[in-house]
Order: structure tokens, then C-alpha cells, then sequence
């Protein structure tokens, strides 16, 4: 069991810089997702955030976030985090 836990990296404590990075990634997201999505303002939300729908909005911050996680493990690892 010591082995398996001395493989796992160590993850950044949430910050302030943390925040910003989520944040810009998300606004990045968010940005593709207006330009990319075909039908932004489907059911069963119509408009619901700056002319996104529902589902389009739940695509654009999972996008965001998936973009974001990768971006805050990847400057960690470096260490600029």
C-alpha cells in the first residue's frame, strides 16, 4: 500500500491563483463555445446565460472546467502554481 501512495502527486492548495486560472479558463470556454456550438439557445432553457441554453451553458463550463483542471495541474507541475 506505501508504494501506491508514494505515486500519487501532490495537488495545489486552492487559491487565489488557482481562481484565476479557473476563471480564465472558463472564460476561454466560453468564447469556443459561442462560435462553435450550432444551436446555442436550445430547450429546455432558451437564453439562459448571454444567449446560451441550457444545455449549451452545462457543455460550456464542463469544457471550461475539463480545460481548467488540465491547466492547474499542468502549471502546478511546473511550478508555477
Amino acid at each position: 500500500m506505501l508504494p501506491l501512495l508514494a505515486a500519487v502527486p501532490t495537488t495545489v492548495t486552492w487559491g487565489p491563483n488557482v481562481a484565476i486560472v479557473m476563471i480564465v479558463c472558463n472564460a476561454l470556454a466560453f468564447a469556443i463555445g459561442k462560435q462553435v456550438i450550432q444551436i446555442p439557445d436550445a430547450e429546455p432553457a432558451s437564453g439562459t446565460f448571454l444567449g446560451l441554453g441550457l444545455p449549451a451553458l452545462l457543455a460550456v463550463t464542463s469544457l471550461g472546467h475539463a480545460i481548467g483542471v488540465g491547466a492547474i495541474l499542468g502549471l502546478a507541475n511546473i511550478g508555477v502554481l
